[in-house]
């Protein structure tokens, strides 16, 4: 023995000088070259990495972490990947400032898109996400004048990881952690990190060979092992009993078996590597005393140390420790995980998820839960409207089938919701594929947005009616069209417009009056009736042309009995009314300037009609009056549609915004829409609230429109909307989405689907110029139609094909 002790020594004297420096210097390149590795490795994570905001909905599933966790398990690489180029790691952040706390997933840029987003909606349905570039997590900037005070630390588990933490809680664990911020001023910021990497192989072998370690009584860290080594007769023997067997006291018994079963069970499942940094910054002015930056730091401590504490509730078999952390602004944001403490999926969950309690100050929430669509919801083509795009899982496009728009459409949304941008989407895509559509608009915004975005081969088939607009304007006298039809329009339109000051003698005046002016003119005018009520002259050479209609003859026989202040008193309450509206010369140019230079069926046919009559140009009352008069125009055009066979119909549209103001015809609700169907013209009636309709067109609506859009609404709103949508969107989705959501019920290969959610979808830019060339063409529509020589047909169009696109099966 002694010869061998020899023989090493007298060769560590010879070699030891010369091989003792090389092993320590490759020893330390090749802790260097792991370093740079590593280093390398994690830069490479945080390229192009990104930030998930993560939205809580309203009620928060408690075993959902858990089920996130779980599900990120799969983020797991390969071992030839890990060991190429590392395995990513996630950084789950409260963020904390004066304004509430945000919970954000900083997730590597290697991970592919959308797969932690899915997880997270997946986990607590109902949740939203909306993903942002990597920022760092403290928002407190220094700016100019003023220095950034920062203090934090690192939480590391106090004993073996072997051993679990606390994760079985009757309330919320996180509610300590959430409240200890509170009271932030507008330049202080706190940040809660908990970083998380799956781990498998190697790293949960060491964790169960620290368990055995523990089982053995031995310690668990490298210099522990090494005194025991040194000294093995250290430890204390056990006592021995009655045959030799060893002597365990009870209360050690007890407790070292709840411990095994407690590291038997953490070790079952999979394994996340974690660390949790923290960190509490302000700024104050440059010229600050250091005395007072000192007492700034002090207060920074007291809040870090109050986060920290408020890990104290997971103490169970294991616990924290505070730990000092050095720079904690840039460690933060530089978000590198090297090597944490061991934890499982259920003690993971326990420290980050989503806060289970219903109030929460200043907790970002979702205010309505996302619902995908039906599988067979259409997408896109050309016999597809769009409407928007799927808010949850895989965003896809949401359409209304051009068939099925034939059940009509109800939009309802407040004013900035959404509305009119879904509604100008489906204008857009009825002209690019060349479908008729009469649009009425009480605003003005829908068509400006519309003009300025539409394609241009659509230019020559826009007809425009612009309050707005001097000049000429095309006219569609009312009067016109069958008599009878034509006279009950315009008479039940005054009626139900004035219905407050309305009697059976001021209708029958104006009835009397407008049969008469369609008895003695080819081209009767509105604007002639007041002089044909005021003037004697004017009745007398026109009971003239009437002789042998004994009912008019009679009426002005009755009406000429009558004395001047008689005559006056009972034409009073009309002529009001027909000179405070024919007195706008818009009105006057649009209605009543004789023959009408508008083919509405040529309209429905594949052209365009746009009414932009906006109440503040025109006043409510006339702009009431004018936009039911085109729609009684529209629908008599819709009517005769039935001379044409029904195969060779083509599809048309009618979007009416503020559709309570417009829809004054002699017919039932539900009876107009039903016939609509047939004729093959879809309505889409929008408003802002139920309240807006009277009860047998809100029950028509509600019945015979099937396809519904829903934007936010108010609570009384929702409760009723929710009959449509329940249980999938309750009557709270429906109080509390967001802008520019909606939830939708649609009509599919005519029958009525579950609801979804989605989100509308903006516009295309505007195109520049656009608007003033549609402007320029749509003036050749005011020459009288007979004038208007009669065009060749575009033998370019999609009519030349053999098939028309405008034609839905």
């Amino acid at each position: 023995m002694r010869a061998i002790v020899d023989v090493v020594w007298s060769w560590i004297q010879v070699w030891g000088p010369i091989v003792g420096p090389l092993a320590l210097t490759a020893i330390s390149g090749l802790i260097g070259l792991r370093r740079w590795w590593d280093d390398r490795c994690q830069d490479r994570l945080h390229d192009q990495a990104r930030v998930v905001t993560i939205l809580a909905p309203p009620t928060v599933d408690p075993d959902g972490a858990e089920a996130a966790w779980s599900n990120l398990v799969g983020l797991l690489r390969p071992k030839w990947a890990r060991l190429v180029g590392g395995q990513p790691h996630l950084a789950w952040e409260y963020v904390f400032g004066h304004d509430g706390v945000q919970i954000r997933l900083w997730v590597p840029g290697t991970v592919p898109p959308g797969m932690v987003e899915r997880a997270v909606e997946a986990a607590w349905p109902g949740a939203h996400t909306r993903t942002e570039q990597a920022t760092p997590p403290l928002a407190v900037a220094a700016d100019e004048g003023r220095r950034q005070v920062v203090t934090g630390g690192v939480l590391r588990l106090a004993r073996s990881e072997a051993l679990p933490i606390r994760s079985d809680f009757d309330a919320d664990p996180i509610r300590a952690l959430l409240g200890a911020p509170t009271g932030l001023g507008v330049h202080e910021a706190a940040c809660v990190q908990v970083l998380a990497r799956p781990v498998t192989g190697r790293r949960v072998t060491q964790a169960r060979r620290a368990a055995r370690h523990l089982h053995a009584g031995r310690s668990t860290r490298p210099v522990g092992r090494l005194l025991d080594v040194i000294t093995p007769g250290a430890r204390p023997k056990p006592s021995s009993g009655a045959g030799g067997q060893p002597k365990l006291d009870p209360q050690t018994s007890l407790e070292y078996q709840t411990q095994n079963r407690a590291i038997v069970t953490k070790q079952r499942g999979s394994q996340w590597d974690t660390l949790i940094r923290y960190a509490v910054a302000t700024t104050v002015p440059a010229e600050t005393p250091p005395e007072q930056v000192a007492r700034v730091r002090d207060q920074l401590r007291g809040r870090a140390h109050a986060i920290a504490s408020a890990f104290s509730g997971f103490t169970e078999h294991n616990h924290y420790r505070r730990h000092r952390l050095r720079h904690p602004e840039q460690v933060l944001a530089r978000r590198r995980l090297r090597r944490g403490d061991l934890l499982s999926v259920p003690e993971l969950a326990a420290l980050a998820h989503l806060p289970t309690d219903d109030a929460v100050p200043g907790l970002a929430r979702a205010g309505a839960k996302a619902v995908p669509p039906p599988p067979h919801t259409p997408t896109e083509g050309e016999l597809v409207r769009p409407i928007g795009v799927s808010d949850t899982g895989h965003a896809r496009p949401v359409g209304l089938q051009v068939s099925d728009a034939r059940h009509h459409l109800h939009v309802l949304g407040a004013t900035g919701s959404g509305k009119s941008t879904v509604l100008a989407r489906m204008i857009l895509a009825d002209a690019e594929h060349r479908r008729g559509a009469v649009v009425i608009d009480p605003k003005g915004d829908l068509i400006t947005d519309v003009l300025k975005r539409l394609p241009e081969h659509a230019a020559e088939r826009v007809v425009l009616f612009d309050a707005d607009t001097p000049g000429t304007t095309p006219c569609l006298n009312p009067l016109e069209g069958p008599k009878e039809a034509a006279v009950d329009n315009l008479v039940s339109v005054f009626s139900r417009v004035f219905s407050s000051a309305w009697g059976p003698r001021t209708e029958d005046i104006l009835r009397a009056g407008c049969l008469t002016l369609r008895a003695v003119s080819d081209t009767p005018k509105l604007s002639a009736l007041p002089q044909l009520l005021t003037d004697s002259a004017t009745r007398e050479r026109h009971r003239q042309k009437i002789e042998n209609d004994a009912t008019l003859r009679g009426f002005w026989d009755w009406y000429e009995q009558l004395s001047d202040g008689a005559r006056a008193q009972v034409s009073a309450p009309l002529l009001n009314k027909l000179r405070a509206f024919l007195l706008r010369s818009f009105v006057v140019k649009a209605i009543a300037a004789g023959e009408s230079t508008v083919d509405l069926s040529a309209a429905l046919d594949g052209g365009l009609c746009f009414v932009r009559i906006p109440k503040g140009s025109l006043g409510e009352d006339t702009t009431r009056l004018l936009g039911s008069l085109i729609v009684a125009r529209v629908w008599q055009a819709t009517t005769a549609r039935a001379a044409v066979p029904e195969r060779e119909r083509l599809d048309a549209s009618l979007y009416v915004d503020e559709a309570h103001n417009f829809l004054n015809l002699p017919y039932a609700m539900e009876d107009m829409l039903a016939e609509a169907r047939g004729y093959r013209l879809s309505m889409t009636l929008a408003h802002q609230h139920l309240g807006q309709l009277g009860k047998d067109l809100k029950e028509g609506i509600s019945t015979n429109a099937r396809s519904k859009i829903f934007f936010t609404a108010g609570p009384e709103d929702a409760r009723e909307l929710a009959r449509h949508t329940a249980p999938r969107v309750s009557e709270h989705d429906l109080a509390h989405l967001a802008v520019f959501h909606a939830a939708a019920r649609l009509v599919v290969g005519g029958a009525e689907t579950q609801p979804c959610t989605l989100a509308t979808q903006p516009l295309p830019p505007a195109i520049r110029g656009r608007a003033r060339m549609v402007r320029k063409a749509a003036t050749r529509h005011t020459q009288p139609l007979s004038t208007v020589a009669e065009q060749p047909p575009d033998q370019t169009g999609p009519e030349s094909t053999g098939t028309d696109p405008r034609r839905a099966a």
